[in-house]
């Protein structure tokens, strides 16, 4: 099996009106679609998250449809695929993507501790989260 970075990545969903990345892309394309078995890290699919939605500026749609289509992808292992597809579900519902990855990644704990009162540990409370993310005060 072979391991890919986010930047391969990045150039197999990305277009680029420039000449060199275009050629990446293209070798992005030709490796990903050879059928090889590739391994991607949840830190690769963290990093390019936030690639997609902070560099290029990408639709929480559009990051979305690149989640999953690569968690489809049958030649293409993804580690801790089950935090990658709860990660991605709480994006769809509006949790920001690291957020909730670090929350699936923390599944088999009895809690989670955080600073984030507003925007994590509240809306994680109503959605009734397993486990229950508490504010440290």
């Amino acid at each position: 099996m072979i391991g890919l970075d986010t930047n391969v990545l990045a150039r197999y969903y990305v277009a680029s009106p420039d000449e060199g990345t275009q050629q990446q892309s293209a070798l992005a394309r030709e490796l990903i679609e050879s059928g090889k078995r590739f391994f991607v890290c949840k830190s690769v699919v963290l990093e390019l998250e936030w690639v997609l939605r902070g560099y290029y500026k990408s639709p929480v749609a559009d990051v979305l449809t690149v989640l999953r289509h690569l968690l489809s992808m049958p030649n293409i292992e993804i580690e801790d695929s089950i935090a990658i597809v709860a990660a991605t579900d709480a994006l769809a519902d509006g949790f920001d993507f690291a957020d909730a990855l670090h929350h699936a990644s923390c599944r088999l704990c009895r809690q989670m501790l955080t600073f984030d009162d507003k925007k994590f540990a509240r809306r994680a409370a109503l959605k009734g989260w397993k486990p229950s993310v508490l504010v440290v005060r």
